[in-house]
């Protein structure tokens, strides 16, 4: 009998190390790393006419804007979350998508143009909307042309622009890239250097071509149409912004070299600059 116990002691014992050391290979074993979460880019268009009773068109839009979705490693789109990260991309995606969703639905500014002012002079109303879309691995920038005619001589373009940031999830202003390293200051300079050099190409002054207080207005360009691309940065102004309507758009580029002096790491950070910087600092 005692012989017995003592071999289920041996045994109790064998099988309680066996468990700890179970237990510590568990832990020992690191977490499996989680999956890169890829935010994808497509177009979603929306067109449609609307018709008289006989059979004429009175209106007619056509949007195309970006639809964003957010891929496992393997390519499958996530539909429903798995883990907090995945669920975190689909708040994201619901962010950015939910700024174009009215583009996408339907079409509610077109019909509200009918009830204030029905189709003239046998001209339908035209709404258009063209998105571009540019994308880092921590940036989406996106520039669209917005065109629309509602009777009268012309019709209007207007330019716009909205910057995604992928790690807050949240729609930012150029404003934010200054990081308090003169970099607003730099793009007003270069801007104000571009209107002369317009001007003086069309043999005007810079007040003769641009409206009167155009300096003002350069100076306030984080409220415009502001876009990058893999270049540089573009500041667009619609017709009547910065000139007449017959001057048309005025759009100033800036390249990456002529801005990086002035960014601060947050700038460099958001535009994917960071290589570029230790490249430079490199030679």
């Amino acid at each position: 009998m005692g012989t017995m116990l003592a071999l289920l002691l041996v045994l109790s014992t064998l099988s309680g190390c066996a468990r700890e050391t179970l237990t510590d290979l568990k832990n020992a074993l690191p977490e499996p790393a989680p999956q890169e979460i890829i935010y994808q880019l497509d177009y979603s268009s929306y067109e449609e006419s609307f018709l008289d009773r006989n059979g004429n068109t009175l209106a007619y839009c056509d949007y195309t804007v970006p639809q964003m979705s957010a891929l496992r490693e393997d390519g499958s789109q996530i539909l429903e979350a798995q883990n907090p990260e995945e669920e975190r991309a689909l708040e994201l995606t619901e962010t950015f998508n939910l700024r174009f969703a009215d583009w996408r639905a339907d079409a509610p500014h077109i019909q509200e143009l009918l009830t204030q002012a029905p189709a003239q002079n046998g001209q339908p109303l035209v709404e258009q909307l063209t998105c571009t879309a540019y994308q880092t691995g921590r940036l989406v920038s996106v520039s669209a042309e917005y065109h629309n005619y509602t009777g009268g001589a012309h019709g209007n373009i207007i330019l716009l622009s909205w910057n995604f940031d992928l790690d807050s999830g949240t729609f930012f202003d150029a404003a934010t890239l200054d990081d308090d390293a003169g970099f607003h200051a730099a793009v007003v300079q270069a801007l104000k250097r571009q209107a002369r050099d317009r001007a003086q190409e069309n043999g005007l002054s810079p007040t003769d071509f641009f409206w009167g207080d155009y300096e003002e207005i350069l100076e306030n360009w984080t409220s415009y149409a502001v876009s990058f691309d893999a270049e540089g940065m573009t500041v667009a102004f619609s017709p009547y912004e910065l000139a007449c309507y017959a001057a048309g758009e005025q759009v100033f580029h800036l390249t990456y070299e002529e801005l990086l002096p002035h960014m601060g790491p947050h700038g460099r950070a958001l535009l994917g600059l960071e290589e570029e910087t230790e490249e430079a600092s490199e030679k």
